[in-house]
Formats: C-alpha cells, structure tokens, sequence
C-alpha cells in the first residue's frame, strides 16, 4: 500500500475509488465497507484509495476549544491503521492533517480541490451519515450532485450491524473502556492489539522483583509509547507478544500513566505500554528488543491501574499480576487463532 501525507505528490495515482473517514480501529464495519471500495475500484480499473485525516477531526476542535474533554478517547494510533487499511487489499492512503485550513474549507472547495483536482475521483463510497467541508455543511445529496456534475460516480453505505448491533469506533471505545475485550475482538473482527517500536524506560523492571522473577531478570519490560493521550482502553492486561521471533509470547501489561512511579519518567509522564513476557527469549539478551516493532494483543483485562505504596508493594503488585495472566492462559481461554485477519470495513466518527 502506498502512503502518502497530503495528496500533492507524483507517485499518487491518477485515478481512484475513494471512500473518506477516521477509521479508528479499522473495525468489521469498516472492513465491509473497503471490500466493497476494492470490488468497485476493480471493475472501474483504478486504485482503491481511503483519504483520512491527523489528527481526529474531535483532536483538533477540542484543542481549538481548549476542551480536551471533547477529544475521543483513540482506539489505535497512525501505524495500526495503516497496517490494517493495508491488510484490508487498500492501494493508497492518504493522510490529509486536519488544520484551520482544512477546517475552513467549503464543501465545494473540498470537492474541487481534493477529490477531484487532487485525488481524480471516479468513484466515492460514504457511510449513511456522511458530513463534510465547513461546519460539517456538506452532504450525500451535495456530494452526489457534484458527482453527477463532474463525472464520478458517488454511493452511500449503511451501517454495518452483527447480532442487531451497529457496528462503530463508538461501540469499540465502550467495550474497551468496560475491559470488556472479547466484545471489542468481536466488533473489530480480531483482538485488540497496539504495535510500535521499543524504546528505553528507567529500567526499573530489571531491579525490581529479581528474585522472584529469577537469575537478575527481574520484570523487565517492552516499553511501547501510546501516541494520543487518551487511549480507549487503560489498565493491566494478559497479553500475547508478537514480533520477537518465532511464535508468540504470552505477557502481563500495563497500559496507562503508571500512577505508582515518577511521573517526572524517562518518558516524561507519557501514556505507555509496558509489557512483561513471562518467558523472556534467552536469544535476544537485556538489550536485543530495543527498535524491535512488536504487536502486543490485549486479551483480557485483569484490572484497572492501582497506585501501590511503595517498591514493595508493587513488586508484589506485579508478581500477582504474573501469576494471574498465567492461570488465565493456563485455563486455555487464550483466543486460538489471534494471528488469523479477515477481509475490510469502516465508521463514521
């Protein structure tokens, strides 16, 4: 898939089928919505293209506004979007930033400037309550008069349902922000899962716990920033690992501010996802992970973050923590297949 950061560039494609969104989660909705953005890119013979914006739309008005309330809690960051808009068959994303400019723009001018001039619009598909362009003014009636202006053809899709549900990155955050993981699995068609590249923390977890977690080892952890502040999903989890070669690991993690340490960190306070393996891969050594990219899969949650008293305390927090996700996994409710993907889809929010 190809990638590109605004839609002025010569490697963009000429032509393309075209459908427009946040798709945070890259949930089943929006999975059905991209297979059929692929059929329809097929049989026009052009590339499938899916436009969307950085930050969230919500992002960028609540900051306007100085309300970070009104900002949406983020159920993934840029790179597993991308990963999975390119799983789903998509041939070209591209990342408009959502600035004043953009916010500004009339329908018209979104039409003319980007979907036609920019993108060469033949085909644009759209959830059932599209808006677009100035104070969301724009429309499916605008957008598909335009298109009958123009030359392109313009098609609405409704809402995705599984089991009556209407399947939404709203629906997505509820289930996450319960802990409720086999609900989000089943939404999002897969478990939910947070990759990136590791990158150095205090090192506390190599002191702490040595004894209990045997010869130094301590509960050293795979340090993974989570780039919005506000993630959909807080607390410790029973994890699996993948990355680390070979098949994947299972894991205890927290994800959250660490209330227990420093919050003046090596990480400067940050929203991180730390991750203990409960058996370390002797090949890679104390420092083999760093710079490694690791999915880590967030299988059930074992409770919300604790503030413990102490080094102490939270070493004992964390070997209970331990010993919990491994009789979790040892009870075999572990999903059987979580590297297994399917097809595409979409939201509106």
């Amino acid at each position: 898939m190809k990638i590109f950061r605004g839609f002025h560039h010569p490697g963009i494609a000429g032509a393309c089928a075209l459908t427009i969104g946040n798709f945070d989660g890259v949930h089943r909705g929006h999975q059905a919505m991209l297979a059929l953005l692929n059929n329809e890119a097929a049989h026009r013979g052009v590339d499938s293209c899916v436009l969307t914006f950085e930050p969230h739309p919500r992002d960028y008005f609540a900051g306007v506004r100085h309300k970070p309330e009104l900002a949406p809690a983020r159920i993934g960051a840029l790179r597993d979007k991308l990963t999975e808009l390119e799983r789903c068959g998509v041939q070209q994303t591209v990342v408009l930033p959502f600035d004043a400019a953009l916010a500004a723009q009339s329908p018209e001018d979104f039409i003319e400037e980007v979907l036609v001039r920019g993108l060469g619009v033949r085909y644009v598909l759209v959830g059932d309550d599209f808006r677009f362009g100035r104070q969301r003014a724009g429309d499916y009636a605008m957008l598909d008069a335009a298109g009958q202006a123009r030359g392109f053809d313009v098609a609405r899709m409704n809402s995705y349902e599984v089991h009556g549900l209407r399947v939404s990155s709203s629906a997505v955050r509820q289930a996450l922000a319960q802990g409720d993981m086999p609900a989000a699995a089943r939404l999002l068609g897969r478990p939910y899962a947070i990759s990136g590249h590791v990158v150095h923390g205090r090192k506390l977890g190599r002191e702490l716990g040595a004894a209990r977690a045997g010869a130094g080892n301590g509960f050293r952890t795979l340090n993974l920033r989570f780039s919005h502040w506000k993630p959909a999903a807080s607390g410790i989890f029973a994890v699996l690992v993948h990355g680390l070669g070979g098949a994947p690991l299972p894991g205890v993690a927290n994800l959250g501010v660490r209330p227990s340490l420093d919050p003046q960190d090596v990480n400067g306070g940050r929203v991180l996802l730390e991750t203990h393996c409960l058996q370390w891969p002797a090949d890679l050594g104390l420092e083999g992970a760093y710079g490694k990219i690791v999915r880590v899969e967030l299988l059930h949650k074992l409770h919300d973050e604790l503030k413990y008293d102490g080094l102490d305390a939270l070493t004992a927090g964390i070997a209970k923590d331990c010993a919990d996700a491994r009789a979790w996994f040892a009870a075999g409710q572990a999903p059987a297949h979580t590297a297994t993907r399917r097809p595409a889809a979409r939201d509106r929010i």
